[in-house]
C-alpha cells in the first residue's frame, strides 16, 4: 500500500500545475494533502478529475487558509475530523482515516510564524497531538503524515547556523516537540530507512531556492514504532513539482 502526503500550497492552484499527471505516475492508494486553502465544496470541485477514490475534507472556518484532505482508494472504516479539542479545530488541520490495519492521521501542523510568535501556542499544539496519537495508537498502529512545519537535525536543512533558534520550524521548542513524537512511541521512516541521505521536501520560492536545492526537511511520515518492519520504502519525490513543498511517502508491505 502507497501512502503520500503532499502541502499542496492550495489545491485549486496545484491543479493548474500538472497535478493530474503527477497524481497518475504516483498512483498512491492514499494521498493525504495539506493546506488546500479552500472549503469542502470547493476541494471536491478543484479534484473533480480524481476518479475511483474517496474525497474526505477538513476545511477551515477561515476561507482560503489552511485546510487538509485525504483521498483514498479504499473507503475507510471511519473518518474524523479534528483532536476533539476546540481551541485546534477550527482551522482544518486534521483528518483520521481508520482503517482494518491502522489509523492514518494527517495534518497541516500550525507554523510558529515570523517573530515565533505562535509558539506557545505550537507547543500546546504539539503536545495535544502527542496525546492523541498515543490515544489512537493503543488500539492499531498509527501512521502520521504531513507538514510538521518542524526541521529535526542539521542533516535536514541547507543553512542550519542563520536559522537556528530564529526561524519558524528550526527552534529547539520546535525540535523538542518532535522528539516527543520520537521517544513516545513513534519513528521517522525516512530517516529510518535513510540514516546519512540529505533531502529536503520545501523550498522558499524566493532566491531560486529550489533550483540551488537551498530547502527544509519539514513532511514527514511518522509510525507506530512497533509497524517500522512493515514499512518498505520511504521516500521523497523532490522530482514532483507543483508547489513550494513536494511529496513524501511511505509503502507499507
Amino acid at each position: 500500500m502507497k501512502l503520500i502526503s503532499w502541502n499542496v500550497n492550495g489545491v485549486r492552484a496545484v491543479m493548474k500545475k500538472e497535478f493530474m499527471d503527477s497524481f497518475t505516475s504516483m498512483n498512491p492508494d492514499i494521498l493525504c494533502l495539506q493546506e488546500t486553502k479552500a472549503q469542502d465544496d470547493q476541494v471536491l470541485e478543484a479534484l473533480k478529475e480524481v476518479e475511483g477514490y474517496h474525497i474526505y475534507t477538513n476545511s477551515a472556518e477561515k476561507k482560503g487558509y489552511s485546510s487538509t484532505a485525504i483521498i483514498s482508494k479504499q473507503k475507510p472504516i471511519s473518518v474524523t475530523n479534528g483532536l476533539g479539542i476546540e481551541k485546534h479545530d477550527n482551522e482544518g488541520r486534521v483528518i483520521t482515516a481508520e482503517y482494518d490495519e491502522f489509523y492514518l492521521v494527517t495534518a497541516y501542523v500550525p507554523n510558529s510564524q515570523n517573530g515565533l510568535k505562535r509558539l506557545d501556542y505550537r507547543m500546546e499544539w504539539d503536545a495535544d497531538m502527542k496525546a492523541y496519537l498515543q490515544k489512537l495508537d493503543k488500539k492499531k498502529p498509527v501512521a502520521f503524515c504531513g507538514d510538521l512545519n518542524v526541521v529535526h537535525t542539521e542533516m535536514d536543512i541547507k543553512n542550519h547556523k542563520s536559522n537556528y533558534n530564529k526561524s519558524p520550524g528550526y527552534t529547539q521548542k520546535e525540535i523538542d516537540g518532535l522528539e516527543a513524537f520520537l521517544s513516545g512511541g513513534f519513528t521517522d521512516t525516512f530517516r529510518a530507512l535513510h540514516p546519512e541521505e540529505i533531502k529536503y521536501s520545501w523550498w522558499s520560492y524566493r532566491f531560486n531556492s529550489r533550483e540551488k536545492n537551498t530547502g527544509w526537511r519539514l513532511d514527514y511520515f511518522l509510525a507506530s514504532d512497533r509497524i517500522l518492519n512493515k514499512i518498505k520504502t520511504a521516500e521523497i519525490h523532490n522530482d514532483i513539482f507543483g508547489s513550494d513543498h513536494c511529496p513524501v511517502s511511505i509503502t507499507l508491505v
